[in-house]
């Protein structure tokens, strides 16, 4: 799997259609402050490398619905796990989801978030398309779902605009996941092996 492929960490959206109608300001305010400060920490000259990414995970683990996104990308081994191994998988997804995070957004470390447009797939749901800008001119599309519930927003997938295609990455985790679980009899301890070894591949190559 290469680092596109592997990349994480989010509850899938459907490819859009033509939607007209416009998601509220109070969502997209949430999208630009919290993704632009959750960037803003992997330029911080005060911290670490460590503190650098225990920051950026606490605000990413914040910003996000980890827990839904866990049980998204393995579809129904989600209900077949036993407590244990869906405890144990969980964690190690959590890891590995916010070091995908990190990984692909680093390129774009301390830039902001600019909101384009939004758009409603329900009342509680929306997708945000911002853009991060770089000085080299090489800015990066990013396509954030927005789930509301009980007032409260939280991002569940991240879509990127990588070499011209639009890549959601819940929905390519979901299919290689399964694929893996499909193969290997449905064994949890398969899966947390592998996200273990691509969590271990993404920590070896991350920028000091």
């Amino acid at each position: 799997m290469n680092r596109i492929t592997i990349t994480a960490m989010a509850l899938a959206g459907l490819a859009l259609c033509a939607l007209p109608a416009a998601a509220d300001a109070k969502t997209e305010a949430y999208v630009q402050a919290n993704a632009s400060e959750a960037l803003a920490t992997l330029n911080d000259p005060s911290l670490t490398a460590s503190q650098r990414t225990s920051t950026f995970s606490t605000y990413m683990d914040r910003f996000t619905d980890l827990d839904a996104v866990s049980n998204f990308v393995i579809g129904k081994y989600s209900r077949r796990f036993t407590p244990a191994e869906l405890a144990a998988y969980r964690t190690a997804f959590r890891t590995y989801a916010l070091a995908v995070y990190e990984a692909q957004l680093d390129d774009y470390r301390g830039k902001a978030v600019v909101v384009k447009d939004s758009v409603d797939r329900s009342e509680t749901d929306s997708i945000v398309n911002t853009v991060i800008e770089r000085q080299d001119g090489k800015n990066m599309d990013v396509r954030w779902r927005v789930l509301t519930r009980d007032g409260k927003y939280q991002v569940v997938d991240v879509a990127l605009n990588l070499d011209g295609n639009l890549i959601w990455l819940g929905i390519e985790q979901r299919a290689q996941f399964i694929a893996l679980l499909d193969r290997a009899n449905g064994s949890a301890e398969a899966l947390i092996s592998k996200i273990e070894s691509m969590t271990a591949e993404l920590k070896a190559s991350k920028r000091t």
